[in-house]
């Protein structure tokens, strides 16, 4: 569910949506969610001072109150 937004969000902001990738880690306490985008693309999804993934870990925040887990995502050039 959290990973299939992440996805569908980074593909509406990414110049190359086509090299979008997302994978779901369970590190126990936490989940990991890595998003896999091309380079050109990475600052983009980072935003200005970390604005943009800041955003986004706000609303993936929300599904904490649902299941429990916490979520930590992270941003890697293909």
């Amino acid at each position: 569910m959290v990973d299939d937004f992440v996805a569908e969000f980074a593909q509406l902001i990414a110049s190359h949506p086509e090299d979008i990738r997302v994978e779901t880690l369970d590190q126990g306490d936490f989940m990991e969610i890595v998003l896999y985008a091309n380079q050109q693309d990475v600052g983009k999804l980072i935003g200005k001072e970390g604005k943009m993934i800041g955003a986004i870990k706000t609303v993936i925040s929300g599904c904490k109150a649902k299941d429990g887990k916490s979520y930590r995502i992270n941003v890697e050039p293909v």
